[in-house]
């Protein structure tokens, strides 16, 4: 099997679900694990505050090396402050969290519709802010988790928040994940010694 020794992983939306297994996998690879959660699992309300805990204690428990963060992608600065003063550098970053088919139009704290700011905007910011440290911890890799729904999204530039047309949560998270592949492919291009 492939191992991670001596690696360092951040991996967003951990807590729970795919955020989840990946952390545990590659904890079980050797791996030391960011284990980044806002609000528990990533899906906003209801969710548990101790998801992140839970998910480094089960790692401790198996003998692997983790640490808990709690804050919001487009906080990504305050990611990166964890995993580098607990672990010295980051190997891989896997831009995970996400959500999907919000009921009613809202937006993230920083005014952007809250589908495309998740699951976008806010891994954008937080690779970006990044890419010195996955430069620095080359051989490094990117991975910006997407779905099929990117084939019949489309990328509305003039409209990205629903300012000007009817509320389509569907709509919403198509258009994310096809700029999680855009976004993918451009990093491919321009960072030819960081595999994504």
């Amino acid at each position: 099997a492939l191992r991670f020794d001596g690696k360092v992983v951040v991996v967003t939306g951990s807590g729970a679900g795919l955020g989840k297994a990946y952390a545990l996998e590659f904890a079980a690879r050797g791996a030391k694990v960011v284990v980044n959660d806002l609000g528990g699992s990533g899906h906003g309300e209801g969710s548990s505050t101790k998801a992140a805990d839970l998910v480094v204690e089960e790692i401790v428990k198996a003998g692997g090396e983790a640490v808990a963060n709690y804050n919001s992608v487009e906080d990504g600065d305050k990611i990166i402050e964890t995993a580098i003063s607990t672990f010295g550098r980051v190997d891989v970053l896997i831009n995970n969290a996400g959500v999907m088919l919000l009921p009613d139009l809202s937006h993230t704290a920083d005014g952007f519709e809250t589908t495309i700011g998740v699951n976008h905007l806010g891994h954008f910011l937080l690779t970006n802010l990044l890419l010195d440290k996955l430069r620095a911890s080359k051989p490094s890799r990117i991975v910006n988790v997407s779905s099929l729904a990117h084939e019949k999204g489309k990328m509305d530039l003039c409209d990205l928040n629903y300012a000007t047309k009817p509320w389509d949560s569907m709509g919403a998270y198509r258009q994310s994940k096809l700029a999680n592949v855009l976004f993918s492919r451009q990093l491919a291009k321009l960072l030819p010694k960081v595999t994504c």
